[in-house]
């Protein structure tokens, strides 16, 4: 006669939830390095890479949308968007660092292509806050498009600590690219319905 065993799956999640919280926190402090030394970088070389900011509407510009992302225009710049950048990558990247890519990728896009098209003539505009505040956008509504409520308990963490933010993308303040801000914000938003978990199927009852 057969036995019935259970097997425990926690230990195996732990270890499964670990690893992605340490892959994560890797990630996304290589990703703030890089801007920091990228920063140095350009002040060494006099501001060369500013270059590589996004001009409104002239074609050519195309190019600099996605590394215009990666660049900043002084020491105070990036530090202000190291800090909500990991926090809210970190959190962002849990949940499987190839969504975490897409969705990236779709709001520096977004960010950057609505700047292209919004910002004012004359102007460069380059940054993390695009991404930052996609990420944030990402993050309040991606638990209820994916109907988790663990999720929602984050996105809910994440507007009680960051929902300040959201002040940015209106046209307050000189010199600071809300087109950028708003834009992140819309692409993040528009990459947790592009991204979102399939829906299991309910289980159906065995019966014998």
């Amino acid at each position: 006669m057969g036995d019935h065993r259970t097997t425990d799956r926690t230990g195996g999640q732990n270890a499964t939830g670990s690893a992605r919280a340490l892959s994560a926190g890797l990630l996304m402090a290589c990703w703030v390095a890089l801007l920091w030394v990228l920063e140095g970088i350009d002040t060494a070389t006099g501001h060369a890479l500013d270059t590589y900011g996004i001009s409104p509407r002239e074609t050519a510009e195309l190019r600099d949308v996605v590394p215009a992302a990666f660049l900043h225009s002084g020491w105070e710049h990036v530090a202000s968007n190291s800090v909500p950048l990991l926090v809210l990558g970190f959190l962002a990247a849990l949940a499987g660092l190839r969504r975490f890519a897409a969705v990236v990728l779709t709001v520096i896009l977004v960010s950057g292509l609505g700047v292209w098209l919004t910002a004012p003539w004359n102007t460069v505009t380059l940054g993390a806050s695009g991404v930052v505040f996609g990420l944030l956008g990402y993050l309040l509504v991606r638990g209820f498009v994916d109907r988790r409520p663990r999720d929602v308990l984050v996105g809910i963490g994440v507007a009680v600590v960051y929902g300040s933010l959201l002040w940015g993308v209106l046209p307050t303040e000189s010199g600071v690219s809300w087109q950028g801000h708003l834009f992140g914000l819309v692409g993040g938003v528009a990459a947790a319905f592009l991204f979102r978990r399939p829906r299991r199927a309910p289980a159906r009852p065995v019966t014998f």
